[in-house]
């Protein structure tokens, strides 16, 4: 039995567009192309790491090489999708560009590239993380790339787009996968619980949401290590404790005792969280999004909000003390004494809100001095009228 486990990561790797977790813009981008005929010969998948860029590579090249292909909606059961999927598929080749990113390696994929497809209708390479190929691995690589055989398709998936020669950039269509939004990966990690039978609440999903940042993979990778200490019922505390996360209450708490200038609340937090064992520098990270939320909403607003404990704050006040907590991150995580960097870079953070600007404070006095001028400009145009 356990020789047959698989992760939940590759167990619910998708494994066709209707599978794709909010990638929609790219999705509906392939689907068109492959059903309207207007496939290129290259595509560079850019984002973060966890969200699908392989996995819409795959997707991509099923859809190709599927029976009667190339269709946008095919069967995940076809035996061409499937020989895809285990990476036994003759014409679907994958490349791992760290640890294969020598010239030789892709004088070698420049000399198979000539030979036609065996099993499918393209010659699909997928060369993963892209960014590592040496220079002169990629420039071995321009020539094939400028001007391939008909039916090779080239599809590369980086995670550092600045890394990639502009040379090869612009022979590829690109397409940049964006962070999965927490709500889309609660109701995946939903969707997995009930098949999986698993009792899980709603507080510690929203918790490996936020632990993930947005990416799909690691969601899911958090999802299974909890199962594996929790068992059958997983509730946010577990996550918390595992982790080193803090509540999302005592974050808004933390919050709003810095837009309160509260700096005894603020001491006190901290040390609560220090000693349970709290991840400060994740929690700095959480207080910052809370933070730009509430900037956000003043921005919206008007300029004023009182979103942070119900403290009323200005758009002024609140982008300094997001500057403040920005500045404090490196002393935070390379510091040697992580809480007391921490807790100087809340209160510098506060100090840094309650200060004026000098450039709006000059604009009110300038409006204040306009005022009080034109009122005894008013007042001497009165007095005249009383003379006359």
């Amino acid at each position: 039995m356990s020789g047959t486990y698989q992760v939940i990561a590759r167990k619910w790797r998708p494994q066709s567009f209707a599978d794709v977790v909010g990638q929609d813009h790219v999705v509906r981008t392939l689907k068109n192309a492959i059903t309207r005929g207007r496939i290129a010969h290259a595509y560079l998948f850019v984002g973060p790491r966890g969200t699908g860029k392989t996995s819409m590579a795959r997707i991509f090249a099923k859809a190709l090489n599927c029976s009667g292909g190339p269709k946008a909606e095919f069967d995940v059961r076809d035996p061409a999708c499937l020989a895809i999927a285990d990476g036994s598929h003759l014409d679907v080749i994958e490349i791992d560009g760290a640890s294969n990113n020598g010239v030789d390696q892709v004088r070698d994929l420049r000399d198979t590239v000539r030979y036609a497809p065996a099993q499918g209708k393209f010659k699909i390479y997928i060369i993963d993380e892209v960014h590592m190929l040496s220079a002169q691995a990629f420039n071995a690589l321009l020539k094939t790339l400028e001007e391939p055989p008909a039916h090779v398709k080239f599809v590369f998936a980086t995670t550092d787009p600045q890394k990639v020669l502009p040379t090869i950039l612009s022979r590829c269509q690109r397409f940049d996968l964006k962070p999965i939004p927490a709500e889309l990966i609660i109701e995946r990690l939903k969707k997995i619980a009930v098949d999986e039978k698993i009792g899980v609440t709603d507080a510690a999903l929203a918790s490996i949401a936020r632990l993930a940042d947005g990416g799909l993979r690691d969601a899911q990778s958090i999802f299974d290590q909890m199962i594996s200490f929790c068992g059958l019922e997983i509730a946010e505390p577990d996550v918390l404790d595992v982790y080193g996360l803090v509540a999302g209450e005592k974050i808004a708490a933390l919050a709003g005792a810095l837009a309160a200038g509260d700096h005894q609340k603020i001491v006190a937090i901290v040390d609560d969280c220090d000693a349970a064992g709290r991840d400060l520098v994740r929690l700095l990270v959480d207080v910052q999004t809370l933070v730009r939320s509430a900037l956000l909403d003043a921005i919206a607003k008007g300029g004023l909000t009182e979103t942070l404990g119900g403290v009323a704050m200005t758009t002024e006040q609140l982008t300094r003390m997001l500057d403040g907590l920005r500045e404090g991150e490196g002393n935070v995580k390379l510091g040697l004494a992580e809480k007391i960097n921490f807790e100087v870079t809340l209160l510098k953070a506060v100090e840094a809100s309650r200060a004026r600007a000098i450039d709006s404070l000059i604009k009110e006095l300038a409006a204040l001095a306009d005022e009080a001028a034109a009122t005894g400009t008013a007042g001497a145009d009165e007095g005249e009228k009383k003379k006359t």
